[in-house]
């Protein structure tokens, strides 16, 4: 696919609203105001970092999120420290350099990434742009009209203080969904699941070990998550039984289980009963006290009326072309942050750097026909690979993000992002317990310090 660049124009300017002030929302913000766009960034919570916001009170949620609107956002728990290290994960002119006084550690906690984001909004001069504990209700076109040209299709936006109830309509001509998408639970059907009378959560409600204390705990899914909680679990539990697709774990999580009498690997479950017994697919089974679904998130947008131009299947939003514009709506409509299994923070910047050149007129997308055909490549591309739908935004590539940046001819990830994060994805496949505190790559560590990138520093 080729960029088509327009002719040498004006810069246009459009009213935008960005929809979340998480990272996708605030470098949404900052490149769409640096292009000279009138911003306004809704933000349901009280403050800045989406995900990254901690919420500690749970308790008006649903232990399993089967409400039609969450309560809580985030779903980060106490103890959540960074799986990447600090250097691979800034902004490309904003480096997550340590600060004195702060979490110094290179594999920091959730908070320090939180206060990071909020340096980034008061340099930038964010905050101005954002409406705090606004909610969005209602998205949808204003002139939904096919004769009506791309570039002059807007948007209504209804939204409601969530302090005084007051709805607001408004109208834009663009509108970026930077949402998020770690927080509507994503639960497996097991049989007897609705029957059993026992304590069952999903993770994005878990916080601390304490609750857990003296119980026999079932974790199902051996994700990240899953793993460091059930670690976290072996602690205070009676015992912590960890629900796995298959027995051939990771040797990190291997060596800790072995250390734990009380932790146990399983295959999945067959079915719960309701004397509380929990049987697994090879028919053995135990009594649990707590069931903990560690088994993902579904992408929602419960707010968007698109008339079925963007749709979510099986977990898989789409059409979209490269993860980021409807076919039918751009750009107008374009999402920030779908893409899972990458270095996050510079992509979204480059996302956020296209929709906002786009917008202003400086270059175009290619035609309708040759999106859906790209869509329809990567689809077939995907099938062939043997990957489920439900996992068609995972990348797990790099060289996706140098594809994706040369749209707009932003540079392409540095070699050490991606040395520095390999090597820490294979050190906590080895080492699960100990690699954010312990690492074999200092000498490649100490050399990437030496880059100009970390001399820019956090306050310019």
């Amino acid at each position: 696919m080729v960029l088509v660049i327009s002719e040498p124009v004006k810069s246009q300017s459009k009213t935008v609203c960005v929809i979340g002030a998480g990272p996708s929302g605030l470098v949404s913000a900052r490149e769409l105001k640096k292009e000279g766009h009138k911003v306004v960034v809704m933000e349901q919570n009280d403050d800045v970092g989406g995900q990254w916001l901690y919420q500690p009170n749970v308790e008006e949620e649903d232990p399993l999120g089967k409400t039609k609107a969450l309560k809580v956002h985030s779903s980060i728990y106490s103890s959540l420290r960074l799986i990447s290290p600090r250097e691979v994960m800034g902004f490309s002119d904003f480096p997550f350099t340590a600060k004195e006084g702060r979490d110094t550690r290179r594999f920091p906690g959730h908070e320090e990434l939180w206060l990071y984001l909020k340096d980034f909004c008061e340099v930038f001069e964010l905050r101005e742009m954002i409406r705090f504990n606004v909610r969005v209700e209602f998205v949808g076109m204003v002139n939904d009209d096919k004769d009506v040209d791309d570039t002059m299709k807007r948007w209504m936006v209804k939204s409601v203080e969530k302090k005084s109830s007051k709805v607001v309509e408004e109208v834009f001509d663009a509108v970026v969904v930077a949402s998020g998408h770690y927080s509507y639970p994503r639960l497996p059907s097991i049989k007897g699941m609705d029957l059993w009378e026992r304590k069952q959560l999903h993770s994005h409600i878990y916080r601390v070990p304490d609750p857990f204390r003296d119980e026999v705990v079932v974790v199902v899914g051996c994700s990240m998550s899953g793993q460091d909680i059930s670690i976290e679990l072996v602690e205070v539990a009676k015992e912590v039984h960890l629900s796995a697709k298959s027995l051939d774990v990771p040797p990190g999580l291997s060596k800790v289980i072995s250390k734990h009498h009380n932790f146990h690997l399983h295959l999945e479950i067959e079915s719960l009963e309701e004397d509380g017994r929990v049987i697994f697919v090879d028919g053995s089974c135990i009594v649990a006290d707590t069931i903990l679904y560690c088994t993902g998130y579904w992408y929602k947008f419960p707010f968007l009326e698109s008339k079925g131009r963007v749709e979510v299947d099986d977990n898989r939003v789409g059409p979209l072309f490269e993860h980021t514009f409807s076919p039918f709506l751009s750009p107008s409509l374009s999402f920030v942050g779908i893409p899972r299994k990458l270095i996050g923070f510079p992509f979204f910047e480059s996302q956020a750097k296209w929709i906002a050149k786009l917008l202003s007129g400086k270059i175009s997308l290619p035609s309708f026909d040759d999106m859906m055909q790209s869509i329809s490549e990567f689809y077939l591309a995907r099938e062939a690979a043997g990957i489920p739908k439900r996992n068609t935004h995972d990348i797990c590539d790099f060289n996706y993000s140098d594809k994706y940046a040369d749209y707009i001819g932003f540079p392409h990830l540095e070699e050490w992002r991606k040395e520095l994060c390999m090597s820490a994805l294979l050190n906590s496949i080895e080492n699960l317990e100990t690699y954010r505190d312990s690492w074999d790559d200092d000498d490649l560590l100490q050399e990437t310090l030496l880059d100009p990138y970390f001399s820019q520093g956090t306050t310019t």
